[in-house]
């Protein structure tokens, strides 16, 4: 933690990732979406000429306010940046200031894994990670601490990319290889997690194997897409919110236009999987299981809070 220009502290990169260890930050999410004490309105979207401006509020009962600001641009690198603000929600006092580009990261991947714990196979063991931006350590550590992973495909647009992911997964102990085909990663990954800023899909439901579980991070807009209509009629769709599904979820809003399913078919969001409203994959181990998330702030403050733990308004 270092001073921010104001009186109040600023937690910065290292801080958050200090702070929140993927198994405490998966737990501090699962309590909050089981709690039904977070809220979160839709989120504030504006396209800025081919990069995005989001804004997204939440609020825990009486106790917590907290608010991020991102920008989301592809044509620069980190394409994601953002700034959170923690506040008392009684008095309007600003508690903190947190490097929002690297909660954001920790906790997408942690609620993708939040996910993948009610709807993967427990014995999954192989991961293919799509896309090599600032997504993928997050989405490889997080895997490897809820699941056996053993082995780890990286795949990317430019080779050259993937093969620096994956250098950099092994760098850390994780048993990381790059590549060349999403093919090749689907015809043997147990779970699938792809975070790309796609506008057109990447992975054929044709080539789905049963047993597998899909996580879409990306297509957080209607023209964006990173799995055909075919992957949505052949699985058993989760969401991380409805709302944000109906409004935001690209390739899930695309395969609906294109009659693979209705929103009716989504069967549970996160909240329903973590109360045990819904049982998740339960036996079911031939079942294709697809996690559809768009980001809430719910996690967001979740995730706050366990960065700052317990300071006085």
């Amino acid at each position: 933690m270092t001073g921010a220009a104001a009186t109040i502290p600023f937690y910065d990169a290292e801080a958050v990732a200090r702070a929140t260890p993927m198994p405490a930050l998966i737990a501090a999410l699962r309590r909050a979406f089981a709690s039904g004490e977070y809220h979160a309105p839709s989120r504030f979207a504006a396209d800025m000429g081919g990069a995005s401006l989001l804004v997204m509020p939440a609020w825990k009962g009486s106790e917590r306010v907290g608010t991020k600001i991102v920008t989301v641009d592809p044509r620069t690198r980190p394409s994601i940046q953002s700034t959170y603000i923690l506040s008392d929600r009684v008095s309007g006092r600003q508690i903190a200031a947190i490097d929002g580009a690297v909660l954001t990261r920790r906790r997408t991947a942690a609620a993708s894994v939040l996910a993948a714990s009610r709807l993967a196979r427990p014995a999954s063991n192989t991961l293919l990670v799509i896309g090599t931006g600032a997504l993928n350590a997050a989405i490889i550590e997080a895997y490897s601490s809820a699941f056996g992973i053993n082995q780890i495909m990286v795949w990317g647009r430019d080779a050259d990319k993937a093969e620096t992911a994956a250098c950099a997964a092994r760098a850390q102990g994780y048993p990381a290889a790059a590549i060349a085909t999403i093919e090749a990663g689907l015809a043997a990954a147990d779970i699938v997690s792809a975070a790309t800023l796609a506008t057109d899909p990447l992975i054929a439901g044709a080539a789905l194997r049963p047993g597998m579980h899909i996580d879409l991070i990306g297509a957080f807009r209607p023209d964006m897409c990173e799995a055909d209509a075919e992957a949505f009629a052949r699985a058993r769709v989760f969401v991380d919110t409805h709302e944000g599904a109906m409004d935001e979820a690209g390739d899930l809003q695309q395969a609906v236009a294109a009659g693979a399913l209705g929103m009716d078919a989504i069967e549970a969001d996160l909240a329903a999987l973590c109360s045990g409203a819904h049982p998740g994959r339960g036996m079911d181990d031939k079942a294709i299981t697809l996690f559809k998330s768009v980001g809430t702030a719910i996690e967001d403050l979740a995730a706050a809070e366990l960065v700052v733990g317990d300071v006085a308004p």
